[in-house]
């Protein structure tokens, strides 16, 4: 309405689009937080393979005590073992947070999309407002629903 802070929306499609955010949404919420769990999970794995290669290691180590060179070349082997197990839930660890890092991306896209579509409806419908000279046309007034604007909810 003009020189109100009312908006004229076609009131089933708005509420179609809200429909369809709160079923895509939770859905790719709900694949994030698996993907982060299953980051946890790997990590973990990784973290106690590393720790049974380090007790291995050291009873390794404790069996040639006695004799100084097999015990310096058992004590370089654990090393290399943890080394090997660290690099390794590293990368574990590194390519399991870039795989969540995308897949929160794209989550990120489709909701700017949904944003963008659902400013572009807000538009539009601005837009046929503001061409509408007064006539009632059958589109529901709605003067409580939330904009969005530069990322804050306006009323």
């Amino acid at each position: 309405m003009p020189l109100t802070s009312n908006v004229i929306i076609d009131q089933a499609r708005a509420l179609d689009l809200l429909d369809q955010l709160r079923v895509a949404v939770p859905e790719e919420v709900r694949a994030a937080k698996r993907i982060n769990d299953e980051t946890e999970r790997i990590v973990e794995r990784a973290q106690e393979e590393a720790e049974r290669i380090l007790a291995r290691a050291q009873e390794q180590a404790a069996f040639l005590i006695e004799e100084r060179e097999l015990t310096r070349a058992a004590e370089i082997r654990s090393q290399e073992i943890i080394a090997d197990g660290q690099r390794e839930a590293d990368e574990i660890r590194r390519g399991a947070d870039e795989y969540a890092a995308s897949v929160l991306i794209k989550l990120e896209g489709a909701l700017i999309k949904e944003l963008q579509s659902i400013k572009r409806g807000l538009a539009m419908l601005d837009e046929r407002h503001v061409a509408d000279d007064g006539e009632g046309n059958g589109v529901a007034v709605v003067d409580d629903i939330p904009r969005v604007e530069s990322g804050r909810a306006q009323l």
